[in-house]
């Protein structure tokens, strides 16, 4: 771990991820081992609490990482945060909300890794060593906020999606301009950290089946529900629904489970215009107005630390903006 320098104001932390990949197959290099290749007079590098493949990052993770981030803020104003990229969004996401415009931070990460395959220098080829700069370069140009940084390209945390497995041009997002600031900052406790151990979301992609089968298939969680449903509908919300299925999400609701309407389009939001869309109210559920399914799993967290039912997360919806 580097030495603490005031001069450089900008703390670099690193969790993981192809970035810091080495070997054929590709494995993680030790921390202690990666960090030295990214010390330099513009950073002091981290390593974060919690390292390890970016798929089996859980809240858990990202909350330990917003705590070190709030910690450290009394040392620096600016943070960049090495990140792999299968749970990118959702990091960014889950940093936007808790953090708001309390500092400057950039997640990012990479298609290729830094380093070659036997961990001595720079890979010929790599895009992580332009996104770590293009970070670097553009930390004293944003307002205060979370961003994901990635192929020369910077969107708000709260937006940015992964939009292809492989290409370097791999996210995509709302530029930093078109959202609305909120300050909404939520510090993190051990209490906080312990209780997103707990976090069951599931998530049901519609797909276009007879409502006998839908039935069956939101029925099989009344007998051990999640504490959120993701109801993924059709184009801008659109899911079709008889009386029993609109029973079945007032019982999912009644046993501590809260259903949540949105869309499997990746752009766009939820539109409750067409007459189809009518059976929301009386069933009782959420109809999501976030950014993005990042962003509605980063708001599902920030429900979940704060109240323990459903009955308090369908009312205090709106309260998260």
């Amino acid at each position: 771990m580097a030495a603490f320098f005031i001069m450089s104001n900008i703390a670099l932390i690193y969790m993981g991820g192809t970035f810091g990949c080495v070997g054929e197959p590709l494995s993680p290099m030790p921390e202690h081992q990666f960090l030295p290749h990214l010390n330099s007079d513009t950073c002091d590098c981290f390593a974060a609490p919690s390292i390890k493949d970016s798929s089996s990052y859980t809240a858990t993770d990202w909350l330990q990482l917003v705590q070190f981030i709030q910690e450290k803020q009394k040392d620096y104003d600016d943070f960049i945060v090495i990140h792999g990229t299968d749970t990118l969004s959702y990091a960014s996401a889950v940093l936007a909300r808790f953090l708001a415009q309390s500092c400057r931070v950039i997640i990012t990460g990479s298609q290729y890794p830094l380093l070659n395959t036997q961990g001595t220098a720079v890979r010929d080829f790599t895009d992580a060593q332009d996104n770590l700069n293009f970070a670097i370069q553009q930390i004293k140009q944003i307002n205060k906020g979370v961003y994901l940084a990635f192929h020369q390209q910077l969107f708000h945390g709260r937006t940015a999606l992964k939009v292809h497995t492989t290409e370097l041009d791999a996210f995509s997002g709302l530029s930093t301009q078109e959202i609305i600031a909120f300050d909404q900052t939520q510090t993190i406790t051990d209490h906080d950290i312990a209780r997103s151990k707990s976090l069951n979301i599931a998530n049901l992609m519609m797909q276009p089946i007879g409502l006998e089968q839908l039935e069956q298939n939101l029925n099989a969680f009344i007998t051990a529900p999640p504490h959120f449903l993701i109801l993924q509908g059709f184009g801008t919300g659109n899911l079709v629904t008889n009386t029993a299925i609109t029973h079945i999400l007032q019982q999912l609701k009644h046993h501590n489970c809260l259903p949540i309407l949105t869309t499997q389009v990746t752009f766009g939001g939820i539109d409750q215009r067409y007459a189809v869309s009518a059976w929301v109210k009386d069933a009782q559920i959420i109809t999501t107005d976030t950014l993005g399914h990042a962003d509605l799993y980063a708001k599902i967290l920030q429900l979940y630390l704060q109240y323990e039912h459903a009955e308090q997360w369908y009312t205090h919806w709106s309260d998260f903006v």
